[in-house]
C-alpha cells in the first residue's frame, strides 16, 4: 500500500480542490477520460457529504495490490454519524431535495465501495477502483513521480473547474449521443433477423409435421405388415418340421439339405419380423408395460436354463451367472427385463469364441445394475454408439458365422428406457465388453406420490448430518454446491411433513431454516424445536428473503442471514455453532521444512496478527514424514490434516489410504497441499477422502493465504467468531 496525498474537508473550496486532485490522480494512474469523470465525480460526492454534514474531514489517496493493482480513496468525518444508513443502501431514503442519489450514485461509480457510520462517532467511506489492464504496472519509481507531478501542479481555479466539468459533460453527451445511433442500428439489424428467423422457424414447423406424418406411417407399415408376414412365415416353418419329420415319407438327401435351408431361413425373417414389430409397438406407443413382483435370483435361473443350450456348439466358452445376494424384491416388466438380457447374453454368446460369459447385478440407489461381461472380440470405440442404431452391425471376421438382424441391441434400448432405465457399453477392441442395463427397482408409474424425504440409506459417518428446510429447487441446488466438499452431508426437506420424518430417522448436527416455504411458514417449527429438549441444542440458523433477524433470534434462532447467503460466511457461522468449545490442532505432513514454514506463515496471516503469531488460535503440530504423520494422527486427533503427495518412503496417497482405514483417523478431514500435478486418476483417488486440493504453485501471499482460509472452513475449523449473527 502507497499513500500519494492526504487532503482535509475544512471550507467549501476544499471539495473543488479535491475533485480536481482525483482527476489527476486518476489520469497519472492510465485510467482512461471517463474513468477519470467517474473518480473525480464520486469523491467530490462523499466529500461534499462529508463538509456538509459533519463540517469537515479527511480524504486519503492510496495505491493497493500487487496484481491487480486498484486505487483506493478513504474519506473519514467526526460527525453524528447516519441513522439511516440501511434505508439509503435500499435506495428508499429520499432527502429534504428530493434526490438522495450522493451514496447510492457513487456506489454505482466505483468496482468497490464500504461504508461504516457509528451514531456520535462519525462516518467512513472506502471505495476502490481496479487500474486498468493497459495501464503501466505502478512501480516505485513511477509512484514517486507521480507525488511529484501532484506537487508541482496547482489546483485550478473554480471557474476553470466548471469549464472542465462542462467539457466532460459535453463529451459524455457525445458518447451517449454515439451510443444510441449504434443501438439504432443494431435494432434495425436485430427486426431483419428477425423476420428472417421468423420464416424459418415456419419452414421448420412445415418439415417436422412431414416428418412427423412419414414417421406415423413408417410405424403403422411396419406394425401392420408384421402382422401379415407372420402368418405364411408360421405356416412355413410348420410345413418344413413336417417334411423333416418325414411325415410323408423318406426325403433324399439333397432334397432333406433343401428343406433344411428353407426352414433356417424362415427363421431368420421370423426374428427380424418379431424385432420389427417390436420396435414399432415402442416407437407407435402401443407397447404395455406389466409390472409384477420377482426376485433377482429367479430371473437369472429362468436366463440360465433358456440360454444353456446356445452353448452346446462351442464348449469352450462358460456361462457364469453370480448369484445376487441381498437384492429387494423388484416390480417391474420382468418380460422385458428378461428381453433384454436375453439381448446382451446372445450377442456375447455369438462374438466370444472362447473364455467366459459373465452376468451379474448390483444395487446402486434405487436402481438395479445388470451387467453382461463377455471376453469376445470386443468392439472399437467409435463404434460403441452406431452398434445402438438400428439394422447396424459391426463388421468382424465372426460376421459371416453369425446371425443377427441389428434390431436387438437398439430395441434393448428402447426397453429400457420406457422402464425409466437406460443401457451402456464398456468395450475394448480384442478385449471383450460389458454391456450394462440400468432398471429402477420399482416402475415409476407405480411409485405413488408422496411426501417422503430422501434420506440416504446410511448416513456418512465421515461428515455432519445437516438438514435443510428449503423447497426453491434452486436455492437446494446452490447448497448441494456449497456443502459438496465441506464435512457437511446436506439432506433436503421440502415441507414440515418432511422435517418430522428427518427427524424420525436420524438427529442432525445443524438446520438451515427457510421461514417461507410453499403455503407454510415455519415459526412455528422454530419455536418448537428451542422448546423440545430433544433439539433444543440443535444450532437454527434462518436463512430466508424476509429482513426478521429480531423476530428469529427472538424464538430461538442462533444465526440470522438474508437470502443470497456467501458461501464461505455460512460455513464458517455452522463451524462456529457446530465445534464450540473445542481444541482445534491442525496436523502438516510434508518432508519439505520450508512448505512447513510457509504454511504456519499462511495460518498466522491475517487481520490483527503478527508475523508468525497464530491467528485462528490453532494448536500446529509438524510430521516430516508419512510414518510420523500416521502416529501423530492417532495420537492427537487433531481437526485436520494438511498433508503432502510426494515424500520418500510412504507417499501421500498411502498416507491418506491408513488414514481413512483406521477407525480412529478415518474421520479426520484431509487438505492435499502438494507441487504434484495430478492425473485424472490421481484425482478420482483422492474425490470423498479430502475436502480441499491446494497446489504449492508460487502464489501471492493474498491468495495463499485465503485458499488455506477457504480449506480450514471446509475442513469444518472455527477460525474466528462473526461479528454478528446478522448479515
Amino acid at each position: 500500500m502507497t499513500n500519494l496525498l492526504t487532503v482535509e474537508v475544512r471550507y467549501e473550496q476544499d471539495v473543488v480542490m479535491i475533485r480536481q486532485r482525483a482527476r489527476q490522480i486518476a489520469q497519472a494512474l492510465g485510467f482512461d477520460a471517463q474513468d477519470q469523470t467517474r473518480i473525480a465525480t464520486a469523491v467530490s460526492e462523499i466529500a461534499r457529504n462529508a463538509f456538509q454534514y459533519a463540517g469537515g474531514g479527511k480524504v486519503e489517496f492510496r495505491v493497493e495490490g500487487e496484481l491487480p493493482q486498484s486505487l483506493r480513496v478513504c474519506i473519514r468525518d467526526q460527525g453524528s454519524g447516519i441513522a439511516d444508513l440501511k434505508t439509503i443502501l435500499d435506495g428508499q431514503y429520499k432527502s429534504k431535495t428530493g434526490m438522495g442519489l450522493g451514496i447510492t450514485g457513487t456506489k454505482r461509480l466505483m468496482d468497490q465501495f464500504h461504508i461504516t457510520s457509528t451514531l456520535g462517532q462519525g462516518t467512513e467511506v472506502l471505495m476502490g477502483k481496479t487500474l486498468p489492464k493497459s495501464a503501466p504496472i505502478l512501480t516505485a519509481t513511477r509512484l514517486a513521480q507521480i507525488l511529484d507531478e501532484l506537487i508541482m501542479k496547482s489546483p485550478q481555479s473554480p471557474f476553470e473547474e466548471i469549464q472542465q466539468q462542462n467539457q466532460e459533460l459535453l463529451r459524455t453527451l457525445a458518447e451517449l449521443e454515439k451510443r444510441q445511433a449504434e443501438l439504432a442500428q443494431v435494432n434495425r439489424e436485430l427486426e431483419d433477423t428477425n423476420r428472417g428467423v421468423v420464416a424459418l422457424y415456419a419452414e421448420l414447423d412445415e418439415k417436422a409435421v412431414s416428418l412427423q406424418r412419414a414417421n406415423e406411417l413408417k410405424t403403422r407399415f411396419l406394425s401392420n405388415m408384421s402382422h401379415e408376414f407372420r402368418t405364411p412365415l408360421n405356416s412355413i416353418m410348420s410345413l418344413s418340421r413336417l417334411l423333416l419329420d418325414r411325415m410323408d415319407g423318406e426325403l433324399t438327401p439333397d432334397q432333406e439339405k433343401q428343406v433344411t435351408f428353407i426352414r433356417q431361413s424362415a427363421e431368420g425373417l421370423s426374428e427380424l419380423v418379431n424385432d420389427l414389430l417390436d420396435l414399432a409397438k415402442v416407437e407407435a406407443g402401443k407397447i404395455v408395460v406389466h409390472p409384477n413382483e420377482f426376485e433377482v435370483s429367479d430371473l437369472f435361473a429362468a436366463l440360465r436354463g433358456m440360454l444353456r443350450p446356445l452353448l452346446s456348439d462351442n464348449s469352450s466358452i462358460s456361462l457364469v451367472f453370480e448369484e445376487p445376494i441381498g437384492f429387494p424384491t423388484l416390480r417391474t416388466d420382468e418380460g422385458k427385463v428378461g428381453q433384454i438380457l436375453r439381448n446382451f447374453i446372445s450377442n456375447a454368446l455369438k462374438y466370444t469364441e472362447k473364455g467366459e460369459v459373465r452376468i451379474r447385478a448390483e444395487l446402486h440407489n434405487n436402481t438395479v445394475v445388470f451387467s453382461v461381461t463377455d471376453t469376445g472380440i470386443g468392439i472399437a470405440p467409435e463404434d460403441t454408439e452406431r452398434i445402438f442404431e438400428e439394422f447396424i452391425q459391426v463388421n468382424s471376421y465372426l460376421q459371416k458365422r453369425v446371425k443377427g438382424t441389428g434390431l436387438g441391441l437398439p430395441l434393448s434400448r428402447k426397453l429400457a428406457e420406457l422402464l425409466g432405465g437406460s443401457v451402456s457399453i464398456k468395450s475394448s477392441k480384442g478385449l471383450g465388453s460389458t454391456f450394462f442395463a440400468t432398471i429402477p427397482i420399482v416402475y415409476r408409474s407405480e411409485i405413488e406420490p408422496a411426501d417422503e424425504i430422501d434420506v440416504p440409506l446410511q448416513l456418512d459417518a465421515t461428515r455432519y448430518p445437516l438438514l435443510v428446510v428449503e423447497d426453491n429447487p434452486e436455492t437446494l441446488f446452490i447448497y448441494e454446491k456449497y456443502f459438496a466438499e465441506s464435512i457437511y452431508q446436506m439432506i433436503p426437506a421440502r415441507s414440515l411433513k418432511q422435517v418430522k420424518q428427518a427427524f424420525q430417522k436420524f438427529k442432525p448436527r445443524a438446520v438451515l431454516l427457510d421461514i417461507l416455504l410453499e403455503e407454510q411458514n415455519t415459526w412455528d417449527l422454530l419455536s418448537e424445536m428451542k422448546a423440545n429438549p430433544s433439539t433444543r441444542e440443535i444450532p437454527i440458523i434462518v436463512i430466508t428473503v424476509i429482513d426478521n433477524d429480531k423476530k428469529a433470534l427472538t424464538l430461538g434462532a442462533d444465526a440470522f442471514f438474508v437470502k443470497p447467503v456467501e458461501r464461505l460466511s455460512l460455513i464458517e457461522k455452522l463451524n462456529s455453532l457446530v465445534r464450540q468449545a473445542h481444541l482445534q490442532k491442525v496436523l502438516i505432513v510434508d518432508d519439505d521444512p520450508v512448505f512447513h514454514y510457509l504454511l504456519k506463515q499462511y495460518l498466522g496471516d491475517g487481520k490483527g496478527a503478527a508475523p508468525g503469531e497464530n491467528k485462528f488460535d490453532l494448536k500446529i503440530i509438524e510430521a516430516t514424514s508419512g510414518i510420523e504423520g500416521i502416529r501423530y494422527a492417532g495420537l492427537e486427533n487433531p481437526s485436520c490434516i494438511f498433508l503432502d503427495l510426494v515424500m520418500p518412503g510412504m507417499s501421500g496417497f498411502e498416507v491418506l489410504e491408513q488414514l481413512k482405514a483406521d477407525p480412529a483417523t478415518t474421520n479426520i478431514p484431509v487438505i492435499i497441499h502438494t507441487s504434484k500435478v495430478l492425473e485424472p486418476q490421481e484425482r478420482s483417488l483422492l474425490v470423498g477422502k479430502t475436502v480441499a486440493i491446494l497446489s504449492k504453485e508460487n502464489l501471492s501471499r493474498e491468495v495463499a493465504t485465503s485458499l488455506v482460509r477457504e480449506a480450514l472452513l471446509l475442513a469444518g475449523l472455527v477460525l474466528e467468531a462473526g461479528e454478528e449473527d446478522h448479515v
